[in-house]
């Protein structure tokens, strides 16, 4: 007996090793399906949510519909075809539809991982179910008194998702390949299935005993608890649904209002998966604290996020929002287990949570995007705790003696107040935003705004684009400056002297991975064509009609709708004179641009001698090594070309290598004179598409406390203010 609950939980556990391992291989082979965009994973979660709800569907249709035995066998052959679907998947072909990237999501995981996925999010409260069972019986005949209570399960469940959780980025991405990944994955997935078939087999029988001994007359006081109120089932979803929608609302708020940091995404999921670790393994929560600091965490929210224009330094920020957050899901997760029902009803309550999750994350990575035209769901969730929070403890007092009437009713009016002032938050939040914003437009690519100052000086009004927090072009607009290219794009840049001597003396035929504000239509002239490749058709939009660059340029201008890399493998050579990569911003680096088998296909699209140009700008990540990794084996030379700040002239710093065979280019005096040296990157691979780690090319120096020059402890994020916290 013994033996098969130590199985059990064996089972639970790998099973929610696997299925947070799964997550990341997934959409690491989604991302260049889609240009890289951050929200892929935003769609993952809300696809994995969904899968998970259909998973503790399966379970509860099961447990309430089979015998233990019929379980066992159905369940035993759900598990040999998932392994079977996996097996002939090892090396997928996938495809996709940069249109309807929500639609290829859903579709492309459905078919990869959609079988597999749904059996491991079934097995834990499948297997919990049975223990929970055998945890009935063996109370009831005192032959088990030792076991484990069946709700601290969930809590190892979590422990083996926050394991794997923190194992990918750190130890499994940065030593194997996607391949290697996938088939490592498949063997550990047969594993499971053997321990889980074994467990469900040879506990049938005892199962089968325990549901005899429940249907006693003389069963426990828990056996013969009745079901759960409608009340409290209501609950159970408002609680899980609170906490994933303040999960996915401070990763994407971390992402795009305080630092576009690669794989900043873990530790909102650390706090998330942390919170039902401490609550359900039944020793650790202090109601009276936690609704506490809840208030205060929501008050000190509701501060910060009231004013866009100022943020706190990057250290204190996602320290701050992390801590918030898990906080938050203690509160949550911890009245969930206050709530939980007895044993028998297990699989119910967890289908509720994992209704409460799906919902959560469609709000905030489906509903949101479409309704609001920037981040606000964050705030929404925070409306959505207060109110919550003032629900759960409205009739208790929150644990206060029912003699103390003036502080159950100030307690009352306190969450009151708490709840009116997160409601504030958002007015003030959207009038923020549209300070001098002229337009302001959110699709799955992104949330992108448009400001304009009507400034004093010869340079004339000031337009910029930002995606978040990131700036993707600025013109000013004096006749003498309208056609001047700024930020990253100054004649000085790497790419600026790409562009002016590449070709001297004839037209120049180039293309542009990345629009932006079109900047570098600037550099265009008579008989030259400039073909951009642009994935989100709202930029191209912009670019059009509130910037000057592409309309008065004097190159032919053509714009290819869709993923870069997409659409060349889909065209006859370009003969370009140079190809510029400009497509590198924020946390989600499309790193399917800079591998192998990308500068490959740049190299059929370039004419001999051609030189491509890549942008690697970035305040966190150090992505000339992996460029000049990538020239030395194509057989090609690599330079930087390092700029500096002009403010004078909206300038800049700007880091581009030029790649190309061209010696005479590579010789030019102008070239020389601005090149640097690109450092070695020790211990980094070659990146292909099966492999790629951005945690090697982390700059850690980033995230010292120490003040750097060129980087203010902390800069107001005004629309005027060109300081690295506003740039790529």
């Amino acid at each position: 007996m013994k033996l098969l609950h130590g199985l059990c939980a064996v089972a639970i556990f790998l099973g929610s090793c696997l299925l947070f391992l799964v997550e990341p291989i997934v959409a690491k082979r989604l991302l260049p399906l889609l240009g890289g965009s951050a929200a892929v994973w935003t769609t993952c979660l809300v696809f994995f949510q969904i899968a998970l709800l259909l998973g503790y569907l399966l379970a509860h249709w099961l447990v309430t519909h089979l015998k233990p035995r019929a379980q066992a066998v159905v369940y035993a052959a759900l598990l040999a075809a998932g392994l079977l679907l996996l097996s002939l998947n090892t090396r997928p072909n996938l495809h996709s539809d940069t249109a309807n990237p929500v639609l290829s999501v859903f579709l492309v995981l459905t078919t990869l991982v959609g079988l597999p996925f749904l059996l491991l999010s079934a097995a834990g409260p499948l297997l919990q179910a049975w223990y929970a069972r055998s945890f009935d019986a063996g109370t009831t005949s005192g032959s088990s008194p030792k076991m484990v209570p069946p709700y601290r399960l969930f809590a190892l469940s979590n422990l083996g998702s926050l394991l794997a959780l923190v194992l990918y980025p750190w130890l499994i991405e940065p030593r194997f390949d996607l391949h290697a990944q996938t088939v490592a994955w498949t063997i550990g997935y047969a594993v499971f299935a053997v321990a889980c078939a074994l467990v469900l087999w040879r506990g049938s029988d005892r199962a089968d005993a325990a549901i005899v001994t429940a249907a006693d007359p003389g069963a426990t006081k828990e056996t013969a608890e009745p079901p759960p109120t409608l009340g409290n089932r209501i609950l159970w979803l408002l609680l899980a649904a609170c906490g994933s929608i303040l999960l996915c609302a401070t990763t994407s708020y971390l992402s795009q209002n305080v630092a576009a940091i690669p794989l900043l995404w873990i530790l909102p999921l650390i706090a998330y998966l942390l919170s039902f670790v401490l609550v359900f393994q039944g020793k650790f929560y202090p109601r009276r604290i936690v609704l506490g600091l809840l208030a205060v965490m929501l008050i000190s929210l509701g501060y910060e996020l009231y004013d866009v224009q100022v943020t706190l330094p990057i250290q204190v920020a996602v320290a701050f929002f992390c801590v918030a957050l898990l906080i938050i899901c203690v509160f949550c997760h911890g009245e969930l287990h206050r709530l939980r029902p007895a044993p028998q009803y297990v699989t119910s309550f967890y289908l509720f949570i994992s209704a409460g999750g799906a919902l959560g994350a469609i709000f905030v990575g489906i509903i949101a995007p479409l309704v609001f035209p920037a981040n606000y769901e964050f705030a929404c969730g925070l409306v959505f705790t207060s109110v919550l929070a003032m629900a759960v403890t409205w009739k208790d007092g929150a644990l206060w003696p029912r003699e103390l009437v003036a502080v159950t009713v100030l307690w009352r009016l306190g969450w009151l107040a708490v709840s009116a002032g997160m409601v504030a938050v958002i007015f003030i939040q959207a009038w923020g935003y549209r300070e001098n914003a002229i337009i302001q437009v959110r699709s799955f690519y992104g949330s992108l705004r448009v400001t304009e100052i009507n400034s004093e000086t010869e340079m004339g009004m000031d337009r910029t684009l930002m995606n978040g927090t990131i700036l993707h072009g600025e013109q000013y607009f004096a006749e003498q400056w309208r056609k001047v290219p700024t930020t990253y794009y100054a004649e000085d840049s790497g790419v600026g002297l790409a562009l002016m001597y590449c070709c001297p003396g004839r037209p120049k035929r180039i293309g542009i991975v990345g629009l932006g504000a079109g900047t570098i239509a600037a550099y265009g002239r008579k008989g030259d064509v400039f073909r951009f490749y642009e994935i989100n058709p709202q930029v191209v939009k912009i670019a059009r009609s509130l910037f000057a660059y592409l309309p008065e340029s004097k190159a032919a201008i053509e714009i290819v709708p869709g993923d870069a890399r997409l659409s060349m493998a889909q065209e006859p050579p370009q003969n370009y004179d140079v190809i510029v990569v400009d497509a590198f911003s924020g946390d989600a680096i499309p790193v399917h641009l800079l591998t192998s088998q990308a500068i490959k296909l740049y190299q059929t699209h370039l004419r001999p001698g051609g030189i491509l140009a890549v942008h690697v700008s970035n305040r966190y990540l150090e992505l000339a090594p992996v460029v000049q990794q990538q020239a030395d084996f194509a057989g090609l030379q690599a330079v930087l070309i390092a700029s500096a700040d002009k403010d004078e002239r909206g300038e800049f710093n700007a880091d581009w290598v030029l790649v190309t065979a061209n010696k005479d280019f590579l010789a030019r005096q102008e070239i020389e004179d601005a090149s640097t040296p690109i450092a070695n990157k020790p211990g980094l691979r070659l990146w292909t598409d099966d492999y790629n780690s951005l945690l090697p090319l982390l700059q850690h120096q980033k995230w010292s406390l120490v003040h750097h020059p060129d980087e203010p402890a902390e800069a107001p994020k005004t629309d005027d203010n060109k300081k690295p916290e506003d740039k790529k």
